[in-house]
């Protein structure tokens, strides 16, 4: 399908997920937990079926602020610019947009990190020499962990997939789906949450965490 394939979202996957236990005879979940878009679909789950699920445990997952939007769309263009991309027709043309996918990878890397702890991981150490090259090689540290981030994500994931994965986590807005309320979303649900959220994170940053939360208790909640 490449770039023809239709867009999904995190309550699609919900919804698939839902048909595949049922057809493994398992109606029951005791607890549904992930980080990032995994987060998403637990925290999906426990909205589409809440009967369903006992417990939530919410890792770095929280709907996209105006900056997470923005980050995401610049890696999606990042890959779309590779000439190699070919419109997602890549596999057909027997291409692949590896330098496209490495450098949003390592833009979405950064995201993960914040400035303190860049700066106690990495400084401003020089990779593997003593003094600047005065090139644009990779001559600090941080720049060549990125580096090596990239490249090695590269190998074990698809573009297209990359695309469409960020897509699906931008349109992930539980307010949206209820009036604008994102108490609403977690009405007399029986479902327990823990949400955990990492204060370097700047794709998920607290605040958004703990709007969730906020919401949460507003609709009493667990």
């Amino acid at each position: 399908y490449g770039g023809n394939f239709p867009q999904i979202t995190v309550r699609d996957w919900v919804r698939s997920e839902k048909l595949a236990l049922e057809e493994l005879g398992i109606r029951h979940i005791r607890c549904a937990i992930g980080p990032s878009i995994g987060g998403m679909q637990a925290i999906q789950w426990a909205v589409e079926f809440p009967e369903w699920v006992d417990r939530v445990i919410a890792m770095g997952a929280t709907q996209l602020s105006a900056l997470g939007l923005g980050l995401n769309h610049i890696q999606r263009e990042v890959v779309k610019l590779d000439p190699e991309w070919r419109g997602g027709r890549y596999l057909l043309e027997n291409t692949n947009p590896r330098r496209g996918l490495a450098v949003a990878r390592m833009g979405a890397h950064i995201t993960y990190l914040s400035d303190a702890a860049l700066h106690r991981k990495f400084g401003r150490k020089f990779q593997d020499r003593a003094n600047p090259t005065f090139s644009f090689d990779a001559d600090f540290e941080v720049e060549s962990y990125l580096r090596h981030q990239g490249i090695s994500f590269v190998e074990r994931f698809d573009a297209n997939s990359y695309l469409y994965l960020t897509r699906a986590m931008d349109y992930f807005d539980l307010a949206a789906d209820h009036d604008g309320v994102l108490a609403k979303a977690f009405h007399r649900t029986p479902t327990r949450f823990c949400v955990i959220s990492f204060t370097s994170d700047w794709l998920f940053p607290t605040s958004e965490s703990r709007a969730i939360v906020q919401a949460l208790n507003a609709a009493s909640a667990r």
